[in-house]
């Protein structure tokens, strides 16, 4: 009896000793989770100060202030929250449900701030003997994939539903940042000629003769790129090259039709129809059928316009002529004062040389590095916004980068972001007039009754009276009709509407075509004759179903002296 007493003790006794270590057990599992948690606490506190500080100042670049400081500022907060988020213990912390996706977003917000500024802008912007493409090049394949994977999990970790709100602003915003990061240094190796040598072709438009994506196209030149290194190759202007024969490039016969033969049978007028790919593939045949047979990865455009922005940040720059290059008068030397300084039909070659020398000067500044990068950024941005700068190239990564930007030169092919109109006016009597010709457009939209009607309005004047017009340099005034000029003014309607009415105003003006559909769109065109102090106005109505419409834009040349555009959305309210 006692032996049974002493077995049940025992196994009582090895229950309780089990007990008390499965409590134990507990316990120290609940401390080191308390401990775990207290410690990402700790490490988030320094991980939220670094990204807040972090993001006020990428607020402050967005914004416009000062880039150095802001990167500076930038560099040691998001150092500092990116080593405290790639704790070991965080790690784990980030399989938790619900809160691991705030911890992997902070994380990821954290390294990829720092990533961006301690690894590839400061890197980049800082002073070297290198140029600075060079030193973009050496960071985007030392950091490019790395980046690229950062931009791929923080825009997973985004469509997260259970980021909390502050998290949520903060992930939202590096996400917008890298979004754009992440590609543009994934390219850059081969942009840059890291891969392979590339060639561009830098085509430079005159605002004073304006065509639908700028000006006409008188002048271009090739950019050799090599490993980094920027170099400029041959130049062309309209005299090398055989007009009157038209280029072997598709184009559509809508096209040829609104802007006949000229378009692909004289490069000055390559720039005619609103559509960048078409105008960049026909100078590529131009410069590769009369200049030279180079293999050409991209189009470049850019007009005095963004020239005169560019200038804010390299700076005045002087010329062999004795001109100095300033932003605030580029374009009114570039566009008007060359021509009274040498007759164009008589000595050519003088201008031409100016020009050339201009875009060289220009170029080696930029080549070199000597400009500043913040400034040089806004002036970029600008302009491209403006539709003062170009791209094209045939590399779908590249077209993908640019693609719903203006940059691209596409108008959009629907209307779910916005219902775009545009209006164009084309100089078609070969006169430098359009330095002094002022311009104005306004659209008006209604819904009503499952229609939307759109109502477009376009004018231009010049302001001079005859006797100035006659005392114009005779390269300025009309080629075939001296103080006499004519306009033909395109307006694309809408993707998925139709042309209801067409109506001007003006001693000579017509309507030239009605019925031609163009880059999926309808379009009427006008000519319009006029005088030193003439003005000529039209209109065009376009009618669609429903009331499924994005907000209403313009999109229309970068003129000289062109007003804004006046947008009535009745349909957006």
């Amino acid at each position: 009896m006692h032996a049974i007493t002493t077995d049940v003790e025992t196994q009582s006794e090895k229950r309780g000793r089990l007990v008390r270590r499965v409590w134990l057990i507990v316990v120290l599992v609940i401390i080191v989770l308390l401990l775990a948690v207290c410690w990402v606490g700790l490490r988030a506190i320094t991980v939220k100060d670094g990204l807040t500080a972090s993001q006020q100042y990428v607020d402050e670049i967005q914004n416009g202030g000062d880039v150095d400081a802001a990167l500076e500022g930038i560099s040691e907060n998001a150092a500092s929250a990116g080593a405290a988020a790639s704790d070991p213990v965080w790690a784990v912390m980030e399989w938790v449900p619900v809160v691991g996706d705030n911890l992997r977003g902070v994380r990821l917000a954290a390294q990829s701030l720092d990533a961006l500024v301690n690894d590839v802008a400061l890197p980049v912007m800082e002073s070297s003997d290198d140029a600075i493409t060079t030193r973009l090049l050496s960071v985007a394949q030392e950091h490019g994939e790395r980046i690229g994977r950062l931009a791929e999990e923080i825009r997973s970790v985004s469509g997260s539903s259970f980021l909390i709100g502050q998290v949520r602003d903060g992930v939202d915003q590096v996400d917008q940042v890298m979004e754009v990061a992440a590609p543009a240094l994934g390219l850059a190796p081969s942009l840059l000629g890291g891969d392979e040598p590339q060639n561009y072709l830098l085509v430079f438009q005159n605002n004073a003769e304006t065509l639908a994506l700028g000006g006409s196209a008188a002048a271009q030149t090739m950019v050799h790129v090599d490993n980094g290194v920027i170099s400029m190759g041959a130049q062309g202007d309209s005299g090398k090259y055989q007009n009157g024969v038209a280029v072997d490039v598709d184009v559509p016969q809508s096209a040829i039709d609104l802007y006949t033969g000229y378009l692909v049978e004289h490069v000055n007028t390559s720039m005619s129809r609103p559509d960048f790919p078409t105008a960049a593939q026909i100078m590529r045949a131009w410069w590769q059928r009369d200049i030279s047979n180079d293999e050409i990865a991209g189009v470049i455009s850019v007009d005095p316009l963004a020239i005169e922005r560019i200038l804010v940040a390299t700076g005045p720059i002087d010329l062999a002529s004795g001109d100095v290059l300033e932003s605030d008068t580029a374009v009114s030397l570039l566009l008007s004062q060359i021509y009274g300084r040498w007759d164009s039909y008589v000595e050519p070659e003088k201008v031409d040389g100016f020009f050339a020398d201009a875009a060289a000067a220009i170029f080696s500044k930029i080549a070199a590095g000597e400009f500043d990068i913040k400034d040089m950024m806004w002036a970029l941005t600008e302009s491209a916004e403006a539709g003062d700068i170009f791209v094209w190239s045939e590399d779908e990564q590249v077209t993908e980068m640019v693609a719903g930007s203006r940059a691209s030169g596409i108008l959009p092919t629907d209307n779910t972001e916005s219902t775009t109109v545009g209006v164009y006016f084309n100089n078609s009597n070969g006169s430098k007039i359009d330095y002094f010709t002022q311009t104005a457009t306004a659209a008006t939209a209604v819904c009503e009754a499952d229609v939307a009607t759109f109502t477009v309005d376009a004018s231009l004047s010049l302001p001079l009276t005859q006797q100035q017009a006659e005392a114009l340099p005779r390269y300025v005034q009309s080629m075939t009709f001296g103080a006499r000029f004519r306009d033909w003014i395109y307006i694309y309607g809408p993707p998925g509407t139709t042309l209801t009415d067409a109506t001007f105003a003006g001693e000579e003006v017509s309507v030239m075509h009605r019925d031609i559909d163009d880059l999926g769109r309808p379009v009427v065109a006008f000519e319009a004759w006029f005088d030193p102090g003439d003005e000529v106005s039209v209109t065009a109505t376009f009618a669609g179903e429903g009331n499924d419409f994005g907000p209403l834009e313009i999109q229309t040349n970068p003129m000289i002296n062109g007003a804004k555009p006046s947008i009535t959305d009745g349909c957006n309210s």
